[in-house]
């Protein structure tokens, strides 16, 4: 063997299988070779002189991609170019030298590159759709600030007015008359609105109001706020309302072991028309007494367990700071409570409430024990520069923001709406926490449920596309959150499960932990022969 030859030998048992075979690609030879035109020549040689010369991976890659694709059309090989066999493998060894992570260009090439290809085919649709098909309000901006003008001149709003939360609520859109003056709605749909705002309360602030885009049908901030005549239509019995049956003490809902819910207040900045409190609405807005908190309080330092406690209601965020203030303190002076949450959607229905007074007292008491904001985001167009920030400031004083969406007909329910609300949320300082399947104890919303298998396919869909912090998880409420995923464990064979990619259906072979093994009680610093 010629020392050039075992110089080769040596270098070749250097790189790995993918590499080899690549090579071996390359080299095999073609009977039915086409002249190549003197620019593709050039250019391959000019490739292969700053694979040589330059101390970077990208010019190696590109210079096999385009042999690989002459052999692979049987145009060419290598030596067509000048290029030897030497060549190609002090290349291949000098790629593998240089990446930092020693992956081989065969590796790259014939394995990485395809599959990352495969990847981005999956989400094109979704890129080219999203910012049509579901708008934020980041994106609507300059049209939401047109409604912003129009809205407060009809409603004679100064700046003051618009940028308080008293302001907020003083000139909240409750009537049929008003919604008419701000938003172009046929005669026979503010009739059938009128009809049934006599059962129900419709609540909008003029800032919420400014998010629905004039002309556009079945607008989802629309179909959120003004209540509809299936409200009426939709005959049927009503489950108790929630918590009836499972309220062990005064404002107390129950039905965990060690997590409960406070209902401080009946009141919201907005009134949505899917509401799982529907019955606790009531026809006027109520603060509650002290004396009233107090025996919620009293149920929670008596039982132990309880470690997590959620003010909610209504809105917690209604509440006036100092009641809010004392509540959270009385929270923090039990000693098994651990965690408080907070049940709010006025971040996106009246953003302007989250001031630094409020701040301050989030902040102050998270220093004490941790503070997880609770809110409800449904749709990309609630999250506007406004909104945006309110959540920025709320990230940065509390231990985090988490969004409960409910999947609903016409708002969410396609692959392209949900994936971007929940990029939307992410980058908005808010982690997709739930997606919960519109509930069946209301007749009133029916026509807003989505079957479980839509929902399922939309949440199972976003995992391998989307970040894994960005997909929530899918839950149905039936005496309690219950989990909706389809499970990926397929069945066992031999050693192995077989488990299913959600993104695609392919199957994946996943070895199971030794039984033997696992049941070994000597092992790690408990192993024989340890000191």
């Amino acid at each position: 063997m010629t020392s050039v030859n075992k110089q080769m030998s040596d270098e070749l048992t250097e790189l790995d299988t993918y590499t080899k075979e690549l090579l071996a690609e390359l080299e095999a030879g073609s009977d039915s070779r086409t002249e190549q035109s003197p620019a593709e020549e050039r250019k391959v040689r000019d490739l292969f002189t700053r694979a040589e010369n330059e101390n970077l991976t990208g010019p190696i890659i590109e210079l096999f991609s385009r042999l690989l694709e002459a052999a692979r059309q049987k145009k060419a090989t290598p030596a067509d170019f000048g290029i030897s066999s030497v060549d190609l493998q002090r290349l291949a060894l000098k790629h593998q030298q240089i990446d930092e992570h020693m992956v081989s260009v065969g590796g790259r090439l014939v394995r990485a590159l395809p599959i990352a290809g495969q990847a981005n085919s999956r989400v094109e649709e979704y890129l080219a759709a999203k910012d049509s098909v579901a708008p934020s309000g980041i994106e609507r901006w300059d049209q939401i600030q047109e409604n912003i003008s129009r809205i407060k001149s009809e409603l004679k709003m100064t700046d003051e007015d618009w940028n308080s939360f008293q302001g907020q609520i003083r000139h909240a859109v409750d009537s049929v008359g008003t919604l008419a003056k701000l938003i172009d709605l046929p005669k026979d749909v503010l009739e059938s609105i009128g009809r049934v705002t006599e059962s129900y309360r419709m609540r909008l602030t003029p800032y919420y109001t400014s998010l629905i885009m004039p002309g556009v049908i079945n607008d989802p901030i629309m179909l959120q706020s003004i209540p509809t005549g299936e409200m009426i239509d939709n005959a049927g019995v009503e489950i108790p309302p929630v918590a009836a049956d499972h309220s062990p003490a005064r404002l107390i809902d129950q039905f965990y072991p060690r997590v409960l819910t406070i209902k401080v207040t009946n009141m919201c900045a907005m009134y949505c028309t899917h509401c799982l409190r529907l019955a606790h609405i009531g026809r006027k807005d109520h603060m509650y007494s002290k004396e009233a908190y107090g025996e919620a309080l009293d149920y929670i330092r008596k039982n132990e367990r309880i470690r997590d406690v959620l003010i909610t209601g209504g809105d917690a965020f209604v509440l006036p700071n100092s009641l809010l203030q004392w509540l959270l303190a009385e929270l923090d002076a039990i000693d098994h409570v651990k965690i408080k949450r907070l049940g709010t959607r006025i971040p996106v229905t009246a953003p302007m409430r989250v001031d630094s007074e409020l701040l301050d007292i989030l902040e102050e008491s998270s220093d004490r024990k941790p503070i997880r904001v609770v809110t409800q985001i449904n749709t990309a167009q609630e999250i506007t520069p406004v909104s945006r920030d309110a959540f920025r400031q709320l990230s940065k004083r509390t231990f985090t923001v988490l969004n409960q969406a409910v999947l609903l007909k016409g708002i969410n329910d396609t692959r392209e709406k949900m994936w971007k609300l929940c990029e939307t949320v992410q980058e908005s300082y808010v982690r997709p926490y739930y997606i919960f399947n519109c509930s069946y104890r209301n007749p009133q919303f029916s026509h807003f449920r989505v079957p479980l298998e839509v929902g399922r396919d939309i949440v199972e869909s976003m995992y391998g596309n989307i970040s894994g912090d960005a997909i929530p998880r899918y839950i149905a409420t039936a005496g309690g959150k219950i989990p909706l995923h389809r499970s990926n464990v397929m069945k066992r064979e031999g050693d192995d499960y077989v488990l299913k990619k959600p993104w695609n259906g392919e199957e994946a072979h996943y070895p199971d932990a030794d039984p033997d093994v696992y049941a070994r009680e000597m092992f790690a610093f408990n192993n024989r022969g340890v000191k």
